[in-house]
């Protein structure tokens, strides 16, 4: 994607109409070369209408984040994050792996308005519109090896979701092992990535994606229920200070889980989990499928279930899903 097409959107921002020759003069550019940067614009999940006589207008506002602004934010407690913010990278969690190899400090974080090769779970790719979702990565050090860290994907998780909570998303729960949702529809996903030594040090990227403002394509385009920021919240917060708000509960949480690990947030994350004592279908990595129900969450992160024969079993890795009844 072309840096000319994110500065046309810049110039479109505001949802009114503007006129091409004047974004192309502004930009330095010619008509026809505006014209050709602009049809990338639906490739971005960007709608835009072209009307002879009226210039280009955006189907709907987009706020690109303001890194000072979120910098800001984050200066009023001590830091713990530094952020740079790009307009396009293939994957905010690959960059910032290849940055810990070359000796990023802990809390380096990267956020993205788009991906071109985001991912989630077992290597699915990570659908996301610029203007309406968050993307970024944050690096954190531990001196505990990666054997130590379970639980942190549902750590992050409750962070994610305190955020949430706090900025007027309602009814925000986390379901195991790494999504936050509102009335069991995806609003949030979080991945994991560790790098390091079996007894320490550990590198762990933690990946956020959050639906700030899905269209409807975007929702088609998804093989699971899914809702937004905008649809679950009494009132929009702005991207960059949602950004903001979730970087600080995730430092904070990232703190506390290198001192006291999984234990330290685990009845929290219990009380916020969605699936707790629900009858679910299980579909492990491996097994054929079964029927069970959520028992609890093991200090070390692993989902508790019950199955129909009252048989425990401890889920280290596996997809759930809501049972009827």
């Amino acid at each position: 994607m072309s840096e000319l097409t994110f500065r046309a959107l810049r110039a479109l921002a505001d949802g009114r109409f503007h006129s091409g020759e004047d974004i192309a003069r502004a930009l330095g550019r010619s008509r026809a070369t505006l014209s050709e940067a602009l049809r990338m614009a639906p490739e971005l999940g960007v709608e835009l209408f072209s009307v002879r006589g009226k210039g280009y207008k955006l189907a709907a506002p987009i706020e690109f984040l303001d890194a000072d602004a979120i910098g800001a934010r984050l200066a009023r407690e001590r830091s713990r994050v530094r952020l740079e913010v790009a307009d396009q990278v293939d994957s905010t969690s690959t960059r910032l792996l290849q940055l810990a190899a070359a000796g990023a400090p802990s809390g380096t974080c990267l956020a993205a308005e788009w991906q071109s090769a985001g991912r989630g779970r077992r290597g699915r790719t990570w659908i996301a519109t610029v203007g309406g979702s968050l993307t970024f990565s944050l690096l954190w050090r531990f001196e505990r090896g990666a054997g130590h860290l379970g639980g942190l994907s549902l750590a992050a998780g409750v962070a994610v979701a305190r955020a949430l909570a706090e900025c007027g998303v309602e009814r925000t729960q986390v379901k195991w092992p790494n999504d936050v949702v509102c009335d069991f529809r995806k609003l949030a996903g979080i991945l994991v990535e560790t790098n390091g030594e079996i007894q320490g040090p550990t590198v762990a990227v933690v990946g956020v994606g959050v639906n700030y403002r899905l269209g409807e394509r975007a929702v088609d385009r998804i093989d699971q229920p899914v809702c937004d920021v905008a649809t679950c919240a009494a009132s929009l917060p702005s991207r960059s200070a949602l950004l903001a708000a979730i970087l600080s509960h995730l430092g904070r949480a990232l703190e506390a889980f290198d001192r006291r690990g999984f234990p330290g947030v685990r009845d929290e994350w219990r009380a916020m989990h969605a699936y707790q004592g629900r009858p679910v279908r299980v579909v492990p990595t491996r097994d054929a499928p079964f029927d069970a129900r959520v028992a609890d969450v093991a200090p070390d992160g692993a989902l508790v279930v019950e199955t129909a024969e009252g048989r425990s079993v401890a889920l280290a890795s596996a997809e759930i899903s809501l049972r009827a009844r």
